[in-house]
């Protein structure tokens, strides 16, 4: 419901889906269900039109505490792309919690830890679960590697020695154990581009398993191959929690499928704490639903049904799954994705995207750089870029890709190809982004940029972190159009203005502008009943024959003593009305009977308006 769609699908899934859906999961047995941060908030409103914090409260509702539910959050960024100040964070954290939220996963693409510090205290503080989240990055390659790849690489670096190696186990377990210390209560190696081989699996997870005392979640993407064999990997060396999608949603540039790490689980005696019949009408839904994604579906192809409660494997299939098991024990890496590729291969699920695999960045990273030079037309520069992501990781302090610096670091090597392209100084064109990274105000990086480096791109040589004080809050304004209704009605809807600021506004406005044009519908409709109803009454209005007793001057009626059918006495008090700030009664002349009273308390009346008609 958050990343399974965001990989596969971008983040496309409507709310009316997930209703359908929600039911389904409620008795599932999983530990943690991951349903909201990340692009969620994003997407559902720039593209779908629907409410985030809708969104939660209907999966909180639908499981009635029976799953812990989960969000992503990017630290100081949040859900959103800059960094923004403690205010926002914790209004945004107070009232995700208040709507049934339970585990915020935490992570900096920076793996600056002061850029989580505060995130995880304050979500300890407000009664949730912080998950800390360690974004695993590789040290960028400046060897020619083989294929055309590599032969860029050459070209742009030569055949320099190799630099010292920055992330090693040690950086990972090091990261690790800060946030353990800051009050993590789950760690979570993420490894987002899903560059995690099963031996690097094997050593971390070990690692980490052996120095942490809180429960260790492996996440994980299946883009270049590693995927599924690795989470078998952190499977036999003791990893706690595994990420998983359902099998539509899993492979590919996904997590692995819980059906085949459920067949692995059966083999190494691990217990799987998820009900598998549950599982099985979810992913019968699941395919409806992943057929309705399909305009925004990466892979298309879907893969062979399987229902590992009760299809039976053939022996040659069968026997692939105790192949990686007993590589994976040997520490054999290649016979072990040999295998488990053989199992994805059988199931139809994608082969392994070595675009990405040998370029060693996300595949999102790359289909946005793609997108960017179709939109500049330049696509002839796409391996020219690519090849340039090291040297820009390298200037930029080797800051691990993901979201947003993934963004950031694809869009300036793409600037440079162009550069060089057009015969310009390297970072003749550079992005704001990009400047903001290099100045310090996204966070500290895993290596210090060199000063002049920063002196080039930003004028000034000394770093500059990100100044809370200069954050503005933005204006929630009236709408003058829409009847004077404020743009955000209430807290939570302001938090999203705080957000995303352009993203939020005008969802917000197509919010108004159907809430007003309901209330002027509804208006409409009520005035054209009255109306009616007036005219209706009209023309049943009996004339009056009888004798009348009328206004004797201006007033408003305080209070009537008869009604129709008494008879009244010479001198009785028929009413009393208020006239001139005096109260005045209303006296019968003579002895009578009540046919009409044609007034009520709080009316106001003419001189010589009819208020009682006796009977003839």
């Amino acid at each position: 419901m958050r990343d399974g769609q965001q990989s596969l699908f971008a983040t496309r899934m409507s709310q009316q889906t997930i209703d359908r859906l929600l039911p389904l999961y409620e008795n599932a047995g999983f530990y943690i269900m991951e349903v909201w941060g990340g692009a969620v908030p994003d997407s559902v409103m720039r593209y779908l039109g629907e409410s985030p914090w809708d969104r939660l409260r209907k999966a909180s509702e639908a499981m009635k505490g029976k799953s812990l539910l989960s969000a992503l959050s990017r630290g100081r960024n949040l859900f959103g792309y800059v960094p923004y100040p403690d205010s926002v964070l914790e209004g945004f954290y107070k009232e995700a919690i208040a709507n049934g939220l339970n585990v915020m996963r935490i992570f900096d693409a920076l793996n600056d830890i002061d850029n989580v510090r505060e995130s995880i205290k304050m979500i300890n503080r407000l009664g949730g679960i912080a998950d800390g989240a360690v974004c695993y990055t590789v040290d960028p390659k400046s060897e020619p590697a083989k294929g055309g790849f590599g032969s860029r690489l050459k070209r742009l670096f030569g055949g320099a020695s190799e630099p010292e190696k920055i992330f090693t186990d040690e950086y990972f377990v090091e990261k690790a154990l800060e946030m353990e210390a800051l009050g993590a209560k789950i760690i979570t190696l993420k490894d987002m581009a899903g560059l995690v081989n099963p031996l690097r699996a094997a050593s971390i997870i070990s690692k980490l398993k052996s120095r942490l005392k809180v429960p260790v979640d492996f996440h994980t993407h299946c883009t270049p191959g590693y995927g599924l064999a690795s989470s078998v990997m952190a499977m036999i060396h003791g990893v706690d929690i595994l990420d998983t999608n359902i099998w539509w949603f899993g492979g590919g540039s996904a997590a692995p499928a819980i059906e085949l790490i459920y067949v692995f689980a059966q083999r190494l005696g691990i217990e799987v704490e998820a009900d598998m019949e549950a599982v099985g009408k979810i992913r019968n839904e699941l395919l409806g639903a992943r057929r309705e994604l399909a305009p925004f579906d990466l892979v298309k192809e879907f893969p062979a049904e399987f229902d590992p409660l009760t299809d039976t494997l053939p022996v040659e299939i069968s026997k692939l799954f105790d192949d990686a098991i007993a590589a994976g024990r040997a520490g054999d890496e290649e016979a072990m994705l040999e295998a488990c590729h053989a199992i994805e291969d059988y199931f139809r699920f994608p082969k392994p995207n070595l675009l990405v695999k040998n370029a060693e960045v996300p595949g999102g990273m790359y289909s946005n750089m793609v997108a960017q030079l179709k939109a500049l037309q330049s696509e002839d520069v796409l391996d020219d870029a690519m090849a340039l992501i090291p040297k820009v990781r390298r200037d930029a302090g080797l800051v691990p890709l993901v979201t947003p610096t993934s963004q950031i670091v694809g869009s300036q090597a793409v600037f440079l190809a162009l550069d060089r392209k057009k015969g310009n100084a390297d970072y003749t064109n550079k992005s704001n982004q990009f400047m903001s990274l290099i100045k310090g105000e996204y966070g500290h990086t895993p290596v210090a940029v060199d000063p002049e480096f920063r002196r080039q791109i930003t004028g000034d040589a000394e770093e500059h972190p990100y100044d809370v004080n200069s954050y503005k809050a933005p204006e929630n304004p009236e709408i003058a159009e829409f009847g004077g209704m404020k743009l955000a009605q209430n807290d939570e809807e302001y938090l999203l203005l705080e957000l995303l600021p352009n993203v939020a506004t005008t969802f917000l406005r197509n919010k108004r502008q159907a809430e007003y044009d309901a209330q002027q519908a509804a208006a409409r409709q009520a005035a054209a009943a009255a109306a009616e109803e007036a005219a209706a009454a009209e023309e049943k209005v009996e004339p009056i024959t009888g004798e009348v007793v009328s206004g004797p001057m201006p007033g408003t009626i305080l209070e009537i003593s008869v009604k129709p059918g008494d008879t009244v006495k010479k001198g009785q008090k028929l009413l009393v009305y208020e006239s001139m700030k005096m109260e005045n009664d209303v006296e019968a002349e003579h002895d009578a009977t009540v046919k009409r009273v044609f007034v009520k308390p709080g009316d106001r009346f003419a001189a010589e308006a009819p208020l009682i008609e006796y009977q003839d």
